[in-house]
């Protein structure tokens, strides 16, 4: 049996769970969550904790079973405390900036990179360099960090270019002098 899938989830006093045939549903008070479960996995849900079971006992059962809790948890912990991820932006003239539902971004290139944010999903910036990405769904907030890092990742001659917030760049040494 899953190690994962057997822990049973804690549910906080303003969260909500519901199951609609093969839907999950969580409510609270940041949001609501829904994600559709695999066939063969149920949640049963009682006295603030919520237990994830597989009924037949086959591998990709077991792996399912783990999934769907640790999906769980991460939508009780969205719609109760939300998730963050910082990046931070270096090199001269390296810059973003807030413009109505997405980010202006100015990463070198001869042109701005103008990206949208999808719903659910803000994005607030300090100082210019410092970008904070804020949500309720961890899936969603994690892959707008990664696409804002994919368009200029830290190069590893001079460091420029954007990093997760703590991110260790390993340096490397650039050419010797030429003789």
């Amino acid at each position: 049996m899953s190690r994962i899938g057997r822990k049973p989830v804690e549910i906080p006093n303003k969260v909500k769970i519901e199951v609609v045939d093969q839907l999950l549903k969580v409510t609270g008070p940041l949001g609501n969550l829904q994600e559709n479960m695999p066939e063969g996995v149920t949640v049963n849900v009682s006295d603030k904790v919520a237990n994830v079971g597989a009924p037949t006992k086959n591998r990709q059962n077991r792996g399912y079973q783990g999934l769907v809790r640790a999906l769980l948890a991460n939508m009780v912990v969205g719609v109760t405390k939300g998730y963050e991820r910082k990046l931070e932006i270096h090199g001269v003239g390296y810059k973003a900036e807030a413009k109505g539902d997405g980010v202006l971004l100015s990463l070198g290139y001869s042109h701005q990179i103008n990206f949208k944010l999808p719903k659910g999903v803000k994005a607030e910036i300090e100082k210019n360099t410092l970008v904070t990405i804020k949500g309720i769904d961890k899936q969603a907030v994690g892959q707008v960090a990664a696409q804002i890092r994919g368009f200029r990742g830290p190069e590893p001659y001079k460091g420029k270019g954007v990093r997760y917030l703590g991110e260790q760049i390993r340096r490397k040494v650039g050419k010797a002098g030429a003789k």
